[in-house]
Order: structure tokens, then C-alpha cells, then sequence
């Protein structure tokens, strides 16, 4: 085989050694600061040999779906991964999406192993592990965040402790990304995989924003990663799942808008239920607080009248029917409340103050989630044909990333 089509799309069988780096809540500012004090070198080669653009990320710029998108080159409503949680219509309970039985579609990664193609995939937290391993017959995927766990017959190798010569890191780190590219260098080295996956964490981009001490010695990090793939030949590619806003007042304290309060208020209790896709077992750094939110209704509320209601809440960016945000969003109907809000760039959604913990945002919120979060860096280190460089203005976005890497680059 030459190349494999995957939900639509064609894409080569690697020409050359491909990785794909997500840089989980990599807002684009990141990078351009540091490439404005110099301190990015790769970046800057990158920049001015390869690609450097922009684009957009899915709605909700939340992790899930981000992730699922970039592997399957395909929207939510394709793959079926609305968010990091949701109400699983089927049981009525709130769960995670981090099941494979929630995909309803094939990723790149997975046809391009059933070719034969040698697959790495390393997260950094153990939540996307089985839903961007599902289907990858030849190759390995594991996380940093247990990799003290791993087995050669559940993920495809053993020992990467001894590996990277690391302990496991904690969790809520930088470490933890630095982990998975010290990971995705020593395999790459050592056994050349054809596409190599690395998914990051956004605990560094939760709790500093650009410029800072932290946020610097982070990208110098990832910068020299970069590097080091580059010089050993093989094509690098840099997106993101979200970018990420600060969301406090004035004088620090977090911008809410507690959605069930206020409807508890209009309609009285028990006629709505709140979801808050952004949850997942990680909330130190985010208080389960994002900017976007679905509302599943009982059959006596009028949703027009209560989404006018929200429309003019301060903070309030967007309020939509199911069957207007599946359609401008390109998100699973069946997957989403009778109602999606998404509050502005300067706001996060919540339940009720009882629900959420702020003492654990130490240093104030960043977060994400919304239409402010949804652009992300589009990179890589070589140019690309001419019909590709067109391209990267007109609708470009994160899920484009495997089709510019394995079909644009223009190798030499």
C-alpha cells in the first residue's frame, strides 16, 4: 500500500520518519513571544524554512475531542468524542470519554499500523492512552503518567522507566511532558518508528502564562526536543488541542458564571442539568471550570426563551440548540444538551459555587474551552508543496495536521 484513506482522506504511507507533536494548550502566543526574545532556535529554523501558521481547533477546544480530531482528521460529529466528559444518553449517567467504545470512527494512526506502518504513541496523561491506541496493530502507546505500569503485551513495550532512565513523573508537572519527549527521543533513536504521536499535558499553560520564568524554561525545553528530531531527519509536525485565556477580574479573582444557579433561579430545581465537558480526573489546575457547557432540559422548559435569557448574561459569548451548535460546530447531536453555551474570552461556565473548589487555583485561573481558546500553532520543519502552502489560510485547522505531514512536505 501506498497510501490509506481514513474518514475521507487520503494520506502516503511515511516517506520518512514523521512526528507529531500536540502541545496541549499551546496558545499561539507562546510561541510568538519567545520567537520575539530569541530564545526558540528550532522554532525560528522552523519559521523560516518550513511552515508557521496557525489554526483552529474543534469546539470544544477542550482536550478529547482536540486530540481525537488531529488523529482521525475529522470533526467531532465524525469521530464522536463531544468532550473530555458528558451524559451518556444511554444510561443517563455523567462519565468520562475516555472509552473506546465512544469512537465511532477510525484514526490515521490505526490504518496506517493495519499497513504495516510502525506506530509510537506516548501521552502524558493515561486518559487519552486507550482512545488514540485504539485500533494500532503494530507499534506501542503508553502514557508518562504510568509508565511505571506499562506491559508488553497492553501497550506494545516494557521497562520505559529504564528507558528515559526517569522515575515516573507527578502528574500536575512540566516533567510530565518532558517525560514523553525524552520517551518519543530514546525510541526514536533506537527503533526509527515510522509516525510517532506525542501528546502533551497543559499544566504549565493552566498555571503561567507567556513570558514568565516557568512558561520559558517549558518551551526551551520543548524547543530543543524539536531540535533533536529535526537533526536526526525526520518530519516534525506541531499543533495544539486549545489555546488557553486567562480568566480572572482586576484584582485575580476567576470571571463565573454559574449556570445552574441562574437557572435554578429562572425555572426553579430539577428542571435543568449542567455538564461541564472540560472535567476530567485532573481538576487542580482548572477547578472543572471551562468555557463551554451543554444544558439538558425537561420537556416543559422552553429553550428559546431561556437561551435569550443567557444571551444577555455578561460574559455570555454564544448560546446555540442542539441542532444549531452539532451544525455550526460539527459535534455529535446525540452527544451534546438540548443546549451548548460558551461564555467569552475572559470567562468560564460553571455549575454552582458549591460545586467548585477555587482554593485549588492557587495563583488565579487560565483555562479554556470557547471560541477565544480555539486557535493553536500549525508547524513544521519542512516546506510544503505549493498547493499545501495555499492552503494555509483558507479554513486551516488542527486536524490538517497529518495530511500537510504525510502528504504536503515537500521532501527533497
Amino acid at each position: 500500500m501506498t497510501a490509506v484513506t481514513v474518514n475521507g482522506r487520503s494520506y502516503q504511507m511515511p516517506q520518512r520518519p514523521t512526528v507529531v507533536v500536540c502541545i496541549d494548550g499551546a496558545d499561539p502566543e507562546y510561541f510568538t513571544d519567545g520567537l520575539a526574545r530569541g530564545i526558540l532556535p528550532a522554532l525560528q529554523r522552523f519559521r523560516e524554512h518550513g511552515v508557521y501558521a496557525t489554526a483552529q481547533a474543534m469546539i470544544p477546544s477542550f482536550t478529547n475531542p482536540n486530540n481525537l480530531s488531529i488523529v482521525t482528521g475529522a470533526p467531532p460529529a465524525v469521530h464522536g468524542i463531544s468532550g473530555n466528559f458528558f451524559l451518556d444518553p444511554e444510561t443517563g449517567n455523567e462519565v468520562m470519554m475516555n472509552e473506546p467504545r465512544f469512537l465511532r470512527a477510525e484514526s490515521i494512526l490505526a490504518a496506517l499500523s493495519r499497513e504495516n506502518a510502525r506506530v509510537t504513541i506516548i501521552t502524558a496523561k493515561d486518559k487519552l492512552r486507550r482512545l488514540l491506541g485504539h485500533g494500532v496493530e503494530h507499534g506501542m502507546c503508553f502514557s508518562a503518567e504510568k509508565a511505571h505500569e506499562v506491559t508488553r503485551a497492553e501497550h506494545g513495550i516494557d521497562q520505559v522507566n529504564d528507558l528515559v532512565g526517569w522515575e515516573t513523573p507527578e502528574v500536575y508537572s512540566s516533567e510530565l511532558s518532558a517525560f514523553v519527549m525524552e520517551a518519543g527521543l530514546r525510541l526514536y533513536e533506537q527503533q526509527r518508528p515510522d509516525v510517532m504521536y506525542l501528546s502533551l499535558t497543559d499544566y504549565i499553560q493552566h498555571k503561567h502564562a507567556p513570558g514568565t520564568p516557568e512558561a520559558d524554561a517549558f518551551y526551551r525545553m520543548l524547543d530543543q526536543y524539536f531540535s533533536a528530531f529535526d537533526e536526526r531527519g525526520a518530519v516534525v509536525a506541531l499543533t495544539a488541542d486549545h489555546g488557553m485565556r486567562d480568566k480572572n477580574d482586576a484584582i485575580g479573582r476567576p470571571c463565573i458564571v454559574y449556570l445552574r444557579t441562574l437557572l435554578d433561579d429562572w425555572l426553579g430545581v430539577g428542571t435543568t442539568r449542567v455538564i461541564l465537558p472540560i472535567t476530567d480526573p485532573y481538576v487542580v489546575h482548572h477547578g472543572a471550570l471551562g468555557s463551554f457547557a451543554t444544558i439538558y432540559v425537561t420537556p416543559e422548559v422552553d429553550v428559546s426563551q431561556v437561551g435569550a435569557r443567557l444571551r444577555d448574561v455578561p460574559g455570555i459569548e454564544y448560546v446555540g440548540t442542539r441542532t444549531e451548535a452539532s451544525q455550526r460546530f460539527a459535534l455529535p447531536a446525540d452527544r451534546i444538551g438540548d443546549m451548548v453555551v460558551i461564555s467569552d474570552h475572559t470567562t468560564v461556565l460553571g455549575k454552582a459555587p458549591e460545586d467548585h473548589d477555587l482554593s485549588l487555583l492557587e495563583g488565579g485561573l487560565r483555562s479554556h474551552g470557547g471560541l477565544g481558546e480555539q486557535m493553536v500553532p500549525f508547524v513544521l520543519n519542512m516546506p510544503v508543496h505549493e498547493a499545501y502552502r495555499q492552503r494555509l489560510n483558507v479554513n486551516l485547522c488542527n486536524a490538517d495536521i497529518f495530511d500537510f505531514a504525510l502528504n504536503g512536505v515537500a521532501l527533497a
